[in-house]
């Protein structure tokens, strides 16, 4: 198991704020919970969901949080017919996945996304190519399914470790931030 970072992303954290006030949030492949808390501070109602009911145990008594134990690979959606005000998913990338993250979106929600690309495998872990985005991968996904990308990185990063990522954060709608 990759080791997990215990502070936000940065990138969560800058885009976290556009998610619709008191929309429900999905925090996919949510490990230990750092994202989790971040949306719950913001006042959103959180479900996380990862597989490891260890991770999730430390998400007990978290104000505003329910847990959902589930293995996204091998089981069913259990997010079929809901819909969420803002989707976060980082470290992970499983892509039969995607088109259901991208229907579980409601309107005028904000996906957030970071994950490994080709050339990780330089850096160590991931390094299996069905673990690591091509290039412009999330974002050609986004477009084609008429997502608005508010914005978009690729390319090499030294922290919190040295990696190789992709960073999304698209919009379902026209939505815009109430004062811009």
């Amino acid at each position: 198991m990759l080791s997990e970072p215990i502070d936000p992303s940065p990138w969560v954290r800058r885009f976290a704020p556009l998610i619709p006030a008191g929309g429900e949030v999905l925090d996919v492949a949510c490990g230990g919970g750092r994202h989790t808390r971040l949306l719950a501070a913001l006042g959103h109602h959180v479900e996380a969901v990862d597989r490891d009911p260890a991770a999730l145990a430390r998400l007990s008594g978290v104000a505003g949080v329910t847990v959902r134990v589930a293995d996204l690979e091998h089981g069913a959606w259990p997010y079929a017919g809901r819909r969420f005000a803002g989707i976060v998913v980082t470290n992970y990338l499983h892509r039969a996945l995607l088109p259901l993250i991208e229907g579980a979106l409601a309107d005028n929600a904000v996906l957030i996304y970071e994950t490994f690309m080709l050339g990780n495998e330089r850096f160590g872990r991931p390094s299996n190519p069905d673990f690591l985005l091509r290039p412009q991968e999330l974002l050609q996904l986004a477009q084609a399914a008429g997502l608005r990308v508010l914005a978009y990185e690729e390319g090499e990063v030294a922290e919190p470790k040295p990696a190789v990522v992709q960073r999304l954060c698209a919009l379902r709608g026209e939505w815009l931030r109430p004062g811009s």
